[in-house]
């Protein structure tokens, strides 16, 4: 299973960064209080699917795809962070549903509300902006 927990580890790492920044965006520049909480329990409620175990399965060095693209090292605005941020969190999230069907069907379902509840925010991001 070797595979499985170093797809798993990094999309962990992957949405948590996400999160992170989304929350920050909403508490320091939106000083949204709810949204911010929102992301921030998010954030949490990933918290029991990180094993330690699966940081020997971290290989770095090893990563075939580590190097950015270009439009990965561009943004124009904002909005355009919160878009690239949003897509990395729900794609993250939907790997480790598929992933964690493997190994953990709870995290599985974890994971599937957190996309879901990604695609509520997303809409009401979206709408504080307009």
């Amino acid at each position: 299973m070797t595979k499985i927990e170093r797809l798993i580890d990094a999309n962990l790492n992957r949405l948590r960064e996400a999160l992170r920044l989304l929350e920050d965006i909403e508490r320091y520049i939106y000083n949204n209080r709810d949204l911010s909480k929102a992301f921030k329990e998010l954030r949490h409620k990933l918290t029991p699917l990180f094993n330690s175990s699966r940081l020997e399965f971290r290989d770095i060095e090893g990563d075939v795809s580590k190097e950015s693209i270009d439009s990965e090292m561009k943004r124009d605005s904002l909005s355009d962070l919160i878009d690239a941020n949003f897509s990395r969190a729900t794609e993250s999230a939907r790997v480790l549903e598929e992933a964690f069907k493997l190994t953990d069907p709870k995290s599985s379902a974890t994971s599937k509300e957190i996309r879901y509840t990604l695609y509520n925010l997303q809409i009401l991001v979206y709408k504080q902006n307009i």
